[in-house]
């Protein structure tokens, strides 16, 4: 028996989720190592990431055709770089930022972890412009996953059919159930950590929840109250020792950059086991054009600029996984005689479909010392409002979740409520007292929302992405409530003062998947309808975003399309055939 949301009911559910919790945290990692072991690369000592991968890495030559190159090293690009690598592909992944090293560029202070963000100069516009930078871009090898806050939860069975259930949005070329060996996959890489999840599809993580904070006893106290259903995690942090992964300190930096190694981020989790299969990572090599054979059917390889040159990397293969707005700008940029407005935008719709997820959060004040930071900063959740429900005045809903600022972003939480001089120093000296508490809040797919070229060009001489957004009606009224809700919970945990600030998180869209060429870039292998070898591998290719954090969904995705690629499943891509010799078409 189930109660709301598919939660267990009764004494022998409860069995059951303790059972199939405990059945993952002590089963055997034998078989998780066989297919990456990354965490047992890691160095055992006091250095985070072990400096011969990189020197020895295997290195090919532009002029080499390569099985695969990847533009983008970050959620998707690392991991489809890591399984292919796996599957004997020879494999070259370009990253327009840095190839970090933990010990030596990450620090232990928010200013200073600056250079981790996507600054590169975008145009922003529409009725309802959204903020670039720090909360939604990232740069480097590892991407945005080196910053982000380590939320792994799934998408619900929902989420896959929201137009033929809500009439809204759009269906995903592809069932929940497509996708949830692939989730159980990566969960276990990462792996995550929390309670019995009973939203959605119900299941079990790997690793128990972490110890609660002062954030989280805060929303407990407060959903209880309410009668609000709240979990502890899921987090892709350590919770225990995991290869040469040591357990989590709680030391608050995870959107900085995890110098512990305990927060999991490609760069720890994937790349380490596609260094050792073969793959070659170059860093600081900015992807200025996909290029195609002359009648525009194939694609040949991809163009690119390093310390003010240009080359061209040859391959049979190519991948972009760029992100939400530079993985559109980058086929925009790729015009040719065929594709005269983008490469693959026959049908006007590459840029188109961009989302943002409402991001709302509520501050309460306490008495007590709650000393936020002190835990996973998405430490307690729930999905109570996360599906649609005809009582509401709006379609779809909202995940609500701790968050923990940092000072200088808690300064500017108090800051936008207006308060300065000696009010906002007043503030400051308080800052211990705070419990937040952030939404995610459903933003519905328009094609109004998009990334275009703008007329400015870059530092490299490439034509800046324009991304214009609005919001409707429904977003609106998602934003309203999820806002009175975190209100009302705080106040129920024993806030004396509450304040909220609007904000934006999650980019995701621009190369939406459809069923077909007429609704959609690529399909559900990730792989474009216009030309059979160029793939798009990452969160680019969401049709709607539910009330998620975006990460584990790009790394599942991106984990069935490399499994499909890797067997050969689709006739009319090229691929290496058995035995190392090339074949045109068919599989391998």
């Amino acid at each position: 028996m189930t109660g709301r949301g598919g939660q267990p009911k009764g004494g022998a559910g409860r069995a059951r989720a303790a059972r199939e919790t405990l059945r993952l945290t002590a089963g055997s990692r034998r078989r998780l190592r066989e297919r990456n072991a990354s965490a047992w690369l890691l160095p055992d000592g006091d250095t985070r990431f072990d400096a011969r991968l990189v020197r020895d890495m295997r290195r090919f030559e532009d002029s080499d055709e390569v099985d695969l190159v990847i533009v983008g090293c970050g959620a998707g690009g690392a991991t489809l770089a890591q399984r292919m690598a796996r599957a004997g592909w020879s494999v070259v992944c370009l990253e327009a930022g840095p190839f970090w090293d933990p010990d030596r560029h990450w620090v232990s202070d928010e200013a200073g972890s600056h250079h981790l963000y996507w600054t590169e100069p975008r145009v922003l516009s529409g009725s309802d412009p959204v903020p670039l930078g720090s909360n939604n871009s990232g740069r480097g090898v590892g991407g945005s996953t080196v910053h982000f806050a380590g939320f792994v939860p799934r998408l619900h069975p929902s989420d896959f059919s929201m137009h033929t259930d809500d009439g809204i949005g759009a269906d995903w070329p592809m069932s929940y159930g497509d996708l949830r060996p692939f989730y159980e996959r990566i969960e276990q890489e990462l792996p995550v950590a929390g309670q019995y999840w009973p939203w959605g599809d119900p299941h079990a993580y790997p690793h128990a929840p972490h110890p609660v904070g002062g954030n989280g006893e805060v929303f407990l106290r407060g959903a209880a109250a309410l009668g609000i259903e709240a979990r502890v995690g899921p987090v892709a942090i350590t919770n225990g020792r995991f290869g040469n992964r040591p357990h989590c300190i709680y030391r608050g930096f995870c959107l900085q950059g995890c110098k512990v190694n305990a927060k999991a981020s490609t760069l720890i989790t994937h790349v380490p086991d596609a260094l050792a299969h073969g793959a070659e990572i170059r860093a600081h090599c900015m992807a200025t054009a996909v290029v195609t054979d002359d009648d525009g059917r194939l694609a040949t390889g991809v163009r690119y600029l390093h310390e003010g040159r240009e080359h061209f990397q040859r391959a049979r293969t190519v991948a972009v996984a760029g992100y939400a707005i530079e993985t559109p700008r980058l086929l925009l940029n790729s015009a040719n005689r065929r594709f005269p407005d983008g490469l693959c935008n026959d049908h006007d719709l590459v840029g188109r479909y961009v989302m943002v997820q409402g991001a709302p959060q509520t501050s309460g004040r306490f008495a007590e010392e709650i000393r936020a930071y002190k835990a996973p900063p998405p430490e307690v959740s729930t999905e109570e409002f996360y599906e649609s429900d005809r009582g509401r005045p709006y379609r779809r809903g909202y995940s609500i979740q701790t968050v923990s600022p940092m000072p200088i972003t808690w300064a500017e939480h108090v800051a936008a409520q207006g308060h300065w001089g000696h009010d906002l120093r007043r503030y400051m000296q308080d800052y211990i007292h705070w419990a937040t508490l952030g939404a995610l809040c459903e933003f519905l797919p328009q094609a109004t929302n998009r990334v275009t070229l703008s007329g400015q060009r870059d530092r490299y001489g490439l034509p800046v992405a324009e991304f214009s957004h609005g919001l409707c009606d429904n977003d609106r009224a998602l934003v309203r409530a999820a806002r009175t809700k975190m209100e009302e919970i705080l106040r129920a945990a024993g806030a004396t003062e509450v304040m909220t600030i609007e904000r934006f998180a999650h980019l995701v869209g621009g190369c939406r998947m459809g069923r077909d060429a007429l609704h959609g870039v690529v399909d559900a292998d990730l792989r474009s309808f216009a030309v059979p070898n160029l793939l798009v591998t990452d969160g680019s290719v969401l049709p709607t975003q539910g009330s998620a954090n975006p990460a584990l969904t790009i790394m599942a995705l991106v984990d069935r399309a490399a499994s499909r690629l890797a067997a050969g499943a689709r006739s009319g891509l090229r691929a290496p055939a058995p035995g190392g010799t090339r074949a045109e078409g068919g599989g391998r």
